[in-house]
């Protein structure tokens, strides 16, 4: 069963006073404890309610006030998840609170999450669990993977530095346990290599003998809030390779393009999205 385990707010957070370092590391232990329990889900800490809103409705209608709120007690501070046996388990682990912060003087609340069984059948949990079903499929992250034929490391170090990535990971077939099963002339190839940009990861490898096609039937798609961005990024990718459709304006876009780059990657770029007037007009004259 799911705990929130909310630390309530007080005048120190409620004026945005940042914890110490001392005491960020000291709820770091404690959350480290509770993770290697396997019982802490996520938590975070909340800005003050002066940066914050409510949103009340009378008859169906919202009305948003921003904060700050007086009435400290009430608010929260920040929280943490617990997925725990028992609410003797959570209560245990609320009681094991640091001491550091704010001198001892806390207020702390356990509230048990609903689960599905919790609930009358019918229709409505019906819905409630076709869709934590659905979520239940969902994978944690979607990436692509590039295959190279001897020069992913190349590609793969020029990539990040094209797009201001940051290189995660470049392990040769020679790195990994698996060594003396690989031929000599292959140790040396990238076995996995891994791009971050920002949220986002391009992971790659090298392909082994005759094992390496050439990419046909997809590309990779960059998305850019303006061209002028967009077509420097497109620029650089085309250096050495060739451009299927020239960066230009389009009626969906301010900026898009189509190229492969000189390791027979094939990219598209867009950048933006037109006014409206644009695509009315192209479906004008195009009538």
């Amino acid at each position: 069963m799911k705990y929130m385990l909310m630390r309530k707010a007080d005048d120190r957070t409620e004026r945005g006073e940042m914890p110490s370092n001392e005491m960020l590391a000291t709820m770091a232990s404690y959350n480290q404890q509770m993770l290697d329990a396997g019982v802490f889900v996520d938590g975070n800490g909340l800005s003050p309610s002066s940066e914050g809103c409510r949103i009340t409705f009378r008859d169906g209608v919202p009305t948003v006030t921003d904060g700050p709120f007086t009435e400290t007690r009430e608010l929260l501070a920040g929280y943490s998840i617990l997925d725990v046996d028992s609410r003797e388990e959570a209560i245990a682990w609320a009681c094991k609170w640091p001491r550091m912060d704010n001198e001892g003087n806390v207020t702390l609340e356990l509230r048990r999450y609903f689960d599905l069984e919790d609930f009358v059948p019918g229709a409505g949990l019906d819905q409630h669990r076709q869709m934590a079903a659905s979520m239940a499929r969902r994978p944690s992250s979607v990436s692509m993977h590039l295959v190279f034929n001897g020069n992913c490391r190349e590609a793969m170090n020029w990539y990040a530095e094209v797009l201001g990535a940051r290189v995660v990971a470049m392990l040769t077939h020679a790195e990994t346990p698996a060594a003396s099963e690989v031929p000599p002339e292959c140790q040396e190839l990238i076995i996995h290599s891994e791009i971050q940009i920002g949220r986002y990861i391009i992971m790659a490898a090298d392909m082994m003998g005759d094992c390496y096609q050439s990419p046909r039937g997809h590309c990779v798609q960059l998305q850019y809030d303006k061209a002028q961005d967009a077509r420097v990024v497109f620029d650089q990718l085309a250096t050495g390779g060739s451009v299927q459709m020239p960066f230009d304006k389009t009626f969906w876009a301010e900026g898009f393009g189509m190229l492969t780059d000189r390791f027979g990657i094939a990219w598209m770029l867009n950048a933006g999205v037109a006014p409206i007037e644009n695509c009315a007009q192209t479906t004008t004259a195009s009538a």
